[in-house]
């Protein structure tokens, strides 16, 4: 899980003293990340299924940090840098740079931090230090936002602050960060529903040691595509009660009709016929709007996906992309209201198609295109190393034929 990884490398970070984190992701997202810490200081020993992190919990000088493409670690690293009294400057790239920062310019005033954005996007200049308050922030545009907030706070505060949340989309993301921050000494309560009562932080002594759980949002990808070709896969390395949002594929899946089994960390989905029709909102869990556009193709009848106000600012807007992509396959995909609805059973077809940089889409519509009749041509398709890098040799394991024309 990136999200996880890359959670577990800003609190390493945070943490006066050693951090060993197991089972380490290594996509791009989480490769900026590791760039990050690095800049601020921390040491690290990189080996394949180890990352030991060594840092005394400060942020010294000031520099540049390149977030790359990643949103999360951008937003998550930004409040955290304004922990500094020294000029920071965030830079990154691709459609990171499309990416809205506003939600920092509207709070930072307030926490006597100065910042600089480009019309409330990156490249942006802080400078602090951020002083936790009483504080009541709007987080509809996204939980990376809350995250970053609740690392800094809990790393700053010197009495007992909180934060109200107003429009909070995202939350089991949140509550990953809060059972993170918890095995790393912070305290943090949730009284009510989007009330966060942040504690005077009481490191825990010692080192810390973290393993970073399989990633339920490339997993999805995986899951469908063996759903649609009838093919067998055992994924392991997911948890059951994973508090990953995109868990809920497994919900999904079932509901459709897929045959899955679990043995230990292992979840195995059988060979299944005669996927029906679902429906679902995806407002809390919308990186799964491309794997299940992909399903929905392959399900008999009509398909609901809402929520699609949360598509606008991914790595591309992926409503259109979406609609780009599958119609152009011959896929029934429309728009109505909130909603992306898709009639399945109608075989796809082959087609020339562009990723639009970003990594999902070429996901879905490689998964989709298991199915279709002819070949399907993929401009782009290395945009999955942004989250998935061996994605395309899993999918081979699972019978497709895929061919680089690099």
């Amino acid at each position: 899980s990136k999200s996880a990884m890359q959670r577990a490398l800003a609190l390493a970070f945070l943490h006066p003293g050693d951090t060993w984190i197991y089972k380490p992701g290594k996509s791009k997202d989480d490769l900026a990340a590791i760039g990050i810490i690095r800049s601020l200081g921390a040491e690290l020993i990189c080996r394949e299924d180890i990352v030991q992190v060594k840092s005394t919990g400060l942020i010294n000088g000031s520099g540049v940090i390149h977030a790359g493409e990643s949103g999360l670690a951008a937003r998550m690293f930004i409040p955290i840098l304004a922990l500094s009294d020294q000029e920071w400057r965030v830079e990154g790239s691709g459609s990171l740079l499309n990416r809205p920062m506003d939600f920092f310019q509207k709070i930072f005033p307030a926490l006597h931090v100065q910042c600089q954005f480009r019309n409330g996007f990156l490249p942006a200049i802080l400078k602090g230090p951020l002083e936790p308050i009483d504080i009541q922030v709007d987080a509809g545009g996204s939980s990376q936002y809350l995250t970053g907030l609740l690392f800094a706070f809990g790393k700053a505060a010197k009495k007992r602050v909180t934060i109200h949340v107003s429009h909070l989309v995202s939350k089991p993301y949140i509550h990953m960060s809060l059972a993170m921050m918890r095995q790393f000494g912070y305290h943090v309560e949730e009284p009510e529903d989007d009330i966060f009562v942040i504690h005077p932080y009481q490191p825990n002594k010692g080192k810390i040691e973290i393993t970073i759980e399989g990633d339920w949002s490339g997993a999805s990808f995986i899951l469908v595509a063996a759903a649609l070709s009838g093919n067998g896969v055992q994924v392991k390395g997911l948890h059951r009660n994973s508090l990953q949002a995109d868990r809920a594929i497994y919900d999904i899946l079932e509901y459709a009709g897929a045959h899955m089994e679990w043995k230990g960390d292992a979840l195995t989905v059988q060979p299944s016929t005669g996927l029906h029709a679902f429906t679902y909102d995806a407002t809390q869990s919308p990186d799964l709007f491309p794997p299940l556009a992909a399903l929905a193709t392959g399900c008999a009848g009509e398909s609901v996906i809402k929520g699609i106000h949360r598509l606008a600012h991914k790595e591309s807007d992926r409503v259109k992309t979406l609609l780009d992509v599958f119609q152009q396959m011959g896929s029934d995909i429309t728009v109505e209201e909130d909603s992306l609805v898709i009639k399945g059973g109608v075989p796809l077809r082959g087609a020339r198609l562009h990723a639009h940089g970003d990594h999902r889409i070429a996901m879905a519509v490689t998964i989709a295109a298991l199915g279709a009749r002819g070949p399907v041509w993929l401009e782009e398709a290395e945009s999955v190393c942004k989250s998935y890098p061996d994605f395309y040799a899993d999918m081979r394991k699972l019978g497709a034929n895929i061919i680089d024309h690099q």
